[in-house]
């Protein structure tokens, strides 16, 4: 059962299909948009990113930024930050190392483990959560904002021709 404010449910039956979830988000993606990737460890969440980044055409290599906290990708006249704050022992540590400053209409920021920085990191525009689901994942989307919407709302049809499925969720 899903949560009440479930925007779109898809099936991502295996690590492809999140890669395409990825490569078919990367293009919706506007300057100033903050989506949360949400999810256990291993849910899939850099494997979305770095799919997603690559499709944007960034060529080098696609780090997980556990360790550097940020990663940084100029691709065309977009700035994207890729975030993950789960070795945070506060939310304040956002705000000491001056990422605050990277929230700006002129950057796409994709947040991993947003909750480490509660109260801090600036809120979701959209939030894709992503679960186990036996061999694969199941990610929820949930739109937080206007912008948010209409990139899940071009989003689900996109995905309608793959071999991963988009519902609705119910409201």
């Amino acid at each position: 059962m899903h949560s009440p404010d479930v925007t779109a449910v898809f099936e991502l039956p295996d690590e492809t299909a999140t890669q395409q979830l990825g490569e078919k988000l990367a293009p919706l993606l506007q300057p100033g948009l903050v989506v949360y990737l949400e999810g256990d460890l291993g849910a899939g969440k850099t494997t979305l990113s770095r799919a997603l980044i690559r499709a944007l055409g960034h060529t080098g290599p696609v780090k997980s930024p556990t360790y550097s906290l940020v990663e940084v990708y100029v691709i065309s006249s977009l700035y994207l930050y890729h975030f993950d704050f789960y070795r945070f022992e506060s939310p304040e540590e956002f705000l000491d190392a001056g990422f605050d400053e990277y929230f700006n209409d002129a950057s796409v920021c994709l947040v991993e483990w947003p909750e480490r920085a509660e109260g801090c990191v600036p809120p979701a525009d959209l939030r894709l959560r992503l679960y186990h689901a036996g061999v694969g994942r199941v990610l929820e989307a949930l739109a937080d904002s206007p912008k948010g919407q209409a990139c899940l709302n071009a989003l689900i049809p996109a995905m309608g021709a793959d071999s991963s499925s988009a519902m609705p969720a119910p409201r």
